[in-house]
């Protein structure tokens, strides 16, 4: 029999209670039972007025409606408040009834602008969570892995600028600086001469000081933090690089913000900083982190470093630099044609220069294999830090470390498809290397928090069947309870 005029049912008056209209196993009460949101009002008591003032939003609220957004992929605030207006599931997890209204969505800007810009507010948020995950025992920090992902930024890719790029100080620089002139001076050289500019004479256009040109980067006009992304045969665009390290179960551990343009080696530090103290036995990373520094860094902390195979970048048909061998009792390199290139300098990169004899390379038979120079003369270079790079190959064949290296695709290049996938990270709306970084804190909060709530769940549901077994067990006579045992 078929029914008719079934929208009559629009208009019926109904009485409802708001906890019975949202499903026990839905993601937001899972969530909702998994942390206390209490502990934002410590978090930002400091930014209200105590006996000033209308009263404000509730702090919870306006911390929860961008986690609806970064949890479910929505791609901004202001579809984000138009989905809580028609999902009592939203309502719920906020505290609205189905007649509040929803606050507007500028809500949430003004108030970032106003009371949490230039704060930590949202890393603190992303620590709290992951605090919770410590206290449950679910993470591993004895192998952490290390890599990053580009997020696309709110810049048009045609309004841009050129500018010379500012030279920025390496982490390792002082170091390398002292270290420099120890190996000079233990080799019969003098010290380098610090550089030193002088105002009155400003270098001239493309051009510097000491003779080298200047390296000019293109600036997006819209969002100049960003930075200048290209890789491979992808499209050019303003970027932003995102950095992050995880346990081998897949919980984010921690993340560092900088522009697309700088490389992972150089930006290394500032997310090592947070994560050194964790309790990292070996850190694992791709080759774009094989570098002496970083080698040294960790090696000097007592973390095995496990860095893949780096294909040398030589020309085709030329001597690959592993067939020249290095002496270490005489300090100098020998060739494929058992000649010998001695040290030279130490040069300011602290790369060591060893070179040969011109006249004998030049009646070699593997001279055009070996160099094009016009004075026949080789030059070999060694790092001082290479015995750190060369430790990393010892530990690289290390039986074991293969499968380990293997668990990168499974672990952090996850998370990334993941958070592209589900949580709206391929691009940003957010201008701005700060909210950026609010955008990352708080979806990465998400997904370590979802990730939480179904394991306890999960956990939970077990140990009601457990006691509901149990009960049942007790009730039974002696021989099925035996049945049941062997069962």
């Amino acid at each position: 029999m078929m029914t008719q005029n079934a929208d009559k049912k629009r208009e019926q008056i109904q009485m409802f209670c708001m906890d019975d209209l949202v499903p026990q196993d839905h993601l937001l009460r899972l969530i909702d039972q998994a942390i206390d949101w209490s502990f934002i009002y410590d978090l930002v008591i400091d930014k209200y007025s105590a006996d000033n003032g209308r009263p404000s939003m509730d702090p919870v609220m306006l911390i929860k409606i961008p986690f609806i957004q970064y949890l479910y992929g929505i791609r901004s605030m202001r579809q984000t408040v138009k989905e809580i207006e028609v999902n009592v599931a939203y309502r719920w997890f906020l505290g609205l009834e189905m007649m509040d209204k929803v606050p507007h969505f500028s809500t949430f800007g003004k108030n970032y602008t106003r009371r949490f810009k230039d704060t930590d507010l949202f890393e603190q948020i992303f620590s709290r969570i992951l605090q919770e995950c410590y206290k449950y025992r679910l993470i591993d920090p004895s192998e952490v892995f290390v890599d990053a992902t580009h997020v696309k930024a709110r810049a048009n890719s045609k309004k841009m600028r050129k500018r010379i790029a500012d030279e920025e100080a390496l982490f390792f620089e002082e170091q390398l600086k002292k270290e420099i002139n120890e190996d000079r001076e233990a080799h019969g050289k003098k010290p380098l001469k610090e550089k030193k500019e002088d105002p009155k004479d400003p270098p001239s256009c493309g051009g510097s000081s000491d003779g080298k040109e200047e390296k000019t980067v293109k600036e997006s006009t819209t969002d100049p933090e960003s930075g200048w992304f290209r890789k491979g045969e992808h499209k050019n665009v303003f970027a932003y690089s995102v950095q992050t390290a995880c346990d081998k179960n897949g919980w984010i551990l921690g993340y560092s913000v900088n522009p697309g343009n700088q490389h992972d080696s150089r930006t290394f530090k500032s997310l090592y900083d947070k994560i050194k103290d964790i309790g990292i036995q070996t850190l694992v990373a791709d080759a774009g982190y094989k570098t002496p520094a970083i080698a040294k860094l960790l090696l000097d902390d007592g973390i095995t470093p496990l860095l893949p195979y780096k294909r040398p970048m030589t020309k085709d048909g030329f001597f690959k630099k592993a067939e020249y061998v290095y002496d270490e009792y005489f300090d100098c390199y020998v060739c494929p044609n058992d000649q010998v290139l001695a040290y030279h300098t130490t040069n300011r990169s602290g790369y060591r220069e060893y070179k040969s004899c011109g006249m004998i390379c030049e009646g070699c038979p593997y001279l055009k294999q070996c160099t094009e120079s016009r004075d026949h003369v080789k030059v070999v270079t060694r790092h001082i830090w290479e015995p750190y790079m060369e430790k990393c190959e010892d530990i690289r064949h290390t039986i074991g470390m293969k499968e380990v290296y293997a668990q990168r695709k499974e672990t952090v290049e996850r998370l990334f498809g993941t958070a592209k996938e589900n949580h709206g990270f391929r691009y940003t709306q957010m201008i701005g290397k700060a909210r950026m970084e609010m955008k990352v804190g708080l979806t990465f909060a998400c997904m370590n928090l979802k990730k939480l709530a179904k394991m306890i769940a999960r956990k939970g549901k077990r140990g009601a069947q457990k006691c509901l077994l149990l009960i049942k067990y007790t009730l039974f006579e002696p021989k099925t309870r035996k049945t049941l045992l062997e069962c």
